[in-house]
């Protein structure tokens, strides 16, 4: 059975961490629109529109300690185990999601798209809210609707540098992108050397980026800059409303979070420590 781990450093003392685990209101601000804790008595759920299948808790409580917490998660039709922890690694602090079994990196399924990104948003969520910001935001699975807004501190051409320099982008983001910075240009996560389809630039200045991506689904950045900050708008469109590509979506705004620090936060480290993801490529993710 496979197993996979996310990591994610943060400056915030291992207490205030485990606090945000384990307390429902914490829940409830990273996580999900709704939870309910009581560790002593064995319960532990989480619920709502930001959660798959979460018309009600699906969790079972299976143990927990002074570092973590560990519960079952019955999600599409599969027992999953999830522990939630603190750990001391070189010197920093780290927020550990491992969960088994875990989904193959590439294997075409809805379901695994959906866990492979849903933990790196709330993580990143909750890295945010443990050390005082607000949290991005998350993802709506009971709407096809994917458009999302919030503002940097920063100006639209700095965010679009972010978002097509490969360097830069791979720091924010935790993985690699190559890119032809023109439209018309090709755009691949990874290397447009191994990739058989990759995206199209549709459109390339300073207050717009948008890929087209086969079969016509297109992701866009729009910039508004005014007095210092900027207005991002990211929309995904073009596919089936029927059913909508909950895991690309969560994939994108999972690295959100990031971009906002990398431009806002003075001495800023990528919150990325390291990942155990089953059959990733080589050179896909990037650990610092």
């Amino acid at each position: 059975m496979s197993t996979g781990t996310v990591r994610v450093r943060t400056s915030a003392p291992a207490e205030r961490i485990y606090r945000a685990l384990t307390t429902a209101d914490d829940l409830r601000v990273w996580l999900a629109e709704h939870a309910h804790v009581d560790l002593e008595r064995g319960e532990y759920e989480f619920w709502g529109r930001h959660t798959p299948e979460g018309e009600r808790g699906r969790q079972k409580l299976l143990g927990f300690d002074d570092r973590s917490v560990r519960y079952s998660w019955f999600l599409y039709g599969t027992e999953y185990a999830v522990e939630l922890g603190v750990e001391e690694r070189d010197g920093e602090t780290v927020i550990a999601a491992t969960q088994s079994p875990y989904p193959e990196w590439g294997d075409g399924k809805e379901e695994s798209e959906i866990l492979l990104t849903f933990w790196p948003l709330v993580l990143g969520n909750l890295v945010e809210h443990v050390e005082g910001r607000p949290v991005l935001g998350f993802c709506d699975f009971t709407s096809p609707e994917q458009r999302f807004e919030f503002d940097i501190a920063a100006s639209p051409a700095a965010i679009v540098d972010a978002l097509t320099d490969p360097a830069v982008f791979a720091r924010w983001f935790g993985a690699r992108m190559e890119i032809e910075p023109h439209v018309g240009g090709r755009w691949a996560m990874g290397s447009l050397a191994e990739e058989e389809n990759p995206a199209k630039v549709i459109a390339l200045d300073e207050s717009n980026f948008a890929l087209e991506f086969p079969g016509g689904m297109v992701s866009s950045w729009e910039l508004e800059g005014s007095e210092g900050k900027t207005r991002l708008t990211f929309v995904q469109s073009g596919f089936d409303t029927a059913n909508p590509p909950y895991g690309p979506w969560m994939g994108w705004l999972s690295g959100f979070a990031d971009l906002r620090r990398m431009l806002e936060l003075p001495g800023w480290r990528p919150m990325w420590h390291s990942y155990d993801i089953p059959g990733v490529p080589d050179g896909v993710l990037v650990l610092e």
